[in-house]
């Protein structure tokens, strides 16, 4: 059972095999139900007793609004991977969780079911099948990528426990584990550094194909931004007239503020100018909303579903400056911003701009940070882009 789908215009449904076959078929290829207001998906159109099979087991749990279990059998793979899925929408729906991160869970359910098959028993799983797992997991992946996989699949089956899905932890065994810190510590040797050199920022600004990428480039220099948080920033947070963005960071909902150097409150300015007519094309299609994001792009669509936008963009612009490395990509010049920053020694003030936690006990008695420490931070970084030697501005 599914509760998302793809519609695929130009298929031929096929009939209910019988009159009183509760679901209904839908463009997804799927069998489908609407209860309480929402569609669920169950099985293939080639296969509808399997379908009623799915949807009989769980179709008190659905009516009552309750979390899905089997009826009468184990939890099987495909129904604990589509309750965990519901929970994943739930707090995409109330903005806990991002639709990236709902994707990543939905690619992670979709490989439990391809390893695993739909029909096997949860707590039937042993340490031999999660190796199984590991194993394609690992197939061509570096060792982050595998440590977020074996991590989101440890959620699901965390998720499980919690809710009461099985009576027993899942049986990883030791061959499920995530790769060792050293084996990290080598593969980020092995990338080089995430660092581009002060030449190489202003090259990157120099030619960035719009100016709504040198913008984002300079947000993430002058503030450390990623390409989430420029998909994401808000224009109402943005204070040109006085320079500053105030903003907690979306991804962990942490303070953050940062002064803008005049160079980024050009460039967004620039941007905003532009934005008027993309912001007409967004309305248009969004009866008459306004769109709460600076950044619009061309077609009157946010980046704020797709912040991959950012990052295929600025891969475009590292192979045209001939600056592509293996490691480095927008999320580096977040990491150019805090290499830097920390020239300054003011770590607090770093931490703000940045969004980050600061866990020392220092911090139970740090009130607030001046802005006149922030503005020296981003100074550091601005004398460090454009050296006074070189007759910037």
């Amino acid at each position: 059972m599914s509760t998302h789908s793809t519609s695929k215009p130009g298929r031929t449904k096929p009939d209910k095999p019988r009159p009183d076959f509760p679901l209904f078929p839908h463009l997804s290829g799927k069998w489908c139900k609407v209860i309480r207001g929402k569609s669920y998906y169950f099985g293939a159109w080639d296969d509808p007793e399997a379908a009623l099979e799915e949807y009989l087991d769980v179709k008190d749990d659905l009516h009552a609004g309750r979390t899905p279990t089997s009826r009468g059998k184990v939890l099987d793979v495909a129904t604990l991977c589509n309750a965990f899925l519901r929970h994943c929408k739930s707090k995409v729906q109330s903005g806990e969780m991002v639709e990236r991160t709902y994707a990543d869970y939905e690619a992670t359910t979709d490989r439990l079911v391809r390893v695993f098959g739909k029909r096997q028993s949860v707590e039937g799983l042993r340490p031999k099948d999660f190796a199984k797992l590991r194993a394609d997991i690992a197939d061509g992946r570096s060792p982050v990528s595998v440590v977020n996989m074996i991590t989101r699949t440890r959620t699901v089956f965390s998720f499980a426990k919690k809710n009461l899905l099985i009576e027993n932890d899942a049986k990883f065994g030791t061959e499920f584990d995530r790769p060792s810190k050293k084996t990290l510590r080598q593969q980020k040797a092995k990338n080089g550094k995430r660092f581009f050199s002060s030449v190489e920022c202003r090259r990157l600004m120099d030619n960035a194909q719009t100016p709504e990428l040198k913008a984002m480039i300079l947000l993430g220099l002058n503030c450390g931004f990623g390409n989430s948080d420029c998909a994401k920033l808000p224009l109402d947070v943005v204070d040109l007239e006085r320079g500053w963005i105030d903003w907690a960071r979306p991804k962990t909902g942490i303070p953050r503020r940062c002064p803008l150097w005049p160079e980024t409150v050009e460039a967004l300015k620039v941007v905003i100018e532009r934005r008027e007519k993309r912001e007409a094309q967004w309305e248009k299609k969004n009866k008459g909303k306004p769109s709460p994001c600076l950044f619009v792009t061309k077609f009157g669509t946010t980046y704020e579903k797709d912040s991959s936008t950012v990052t295929n963009q600025f891969a475009k612009l590292l192979d045209a400056t001939d600056l592509r490395k293996k490691g480095r990509g927008f999320y580096s010049l977040r990491h150019v911003f805090r290499t830097v920053a920390d020239g300054t020694r003011d770590f607090p003030a770093c931490r703000l701009i940045m969004g980050h936690t600061d866990d020392s006990m220092d911090a139970v008695y740090t009130e607030s940070i001046d802005d006149e420490r922030l503005q020296a931070v981003v100074d550091h970084v601005h004398g460090w882009l454009w050296p006074e030697e070189e007759n910037h501005g």
